[in-house]
């Protein structure tokens, strides 16, 4: 639903299309919609976006937004990245109200899973 002044769609940059698209539905139930080579939206995200084809990535060292996931398992999320394919940059830790860890897909792009909790 729109909403008047509120976030409404995401667009991150990927190298590999097929690559996001592949890990994003392995990992977290995603599903896309293509528009030409250069550009495909997904859904069942939280939140719609897209992937738009770019040699450029986004991590927090080059000051680009961090996105954010939750988990209700954490242990079970960081293995489903591991096997698709992506690299866990910053090992679980603990923060104040939880605990997170920091992975690159296979593009190279940085995000965060986290819970209030550590899995066991």
């Amino acid at each position: 639903m729109n909403e008047h002044e509120k976030i409404n769609y995401l667009e991150l940059p990927a190298k590999d299309l097929d690559l996001a698209k592949s890990f994003f539905s392995s990992v977290f139930g995603w599903s896309f919609i293509d528009y030409g080579p250069d550009y495909s939206a997904f859904a069942n995200a939280g939140l719609e976006g897209g992937f738009y084809r770019s040699n450029q990535n986004s991590c927090v060292e080059k000051g680009s937004v961090l996105v954010v996931f939750y988990s209700n398992n954490l242990d079970s999320t960081q293995s489903k990245v591991e096997q698709a394919g992506g690299q866990i940059i910053k090992p679980l830790f603990s923060f104040p109200g939880g605990c997170r860890f920091h992975f690159a897909d296979p593009n190279g792009n940085e995000y965060a899973v986290w819970s209030e909790k550590k899995s066991n």
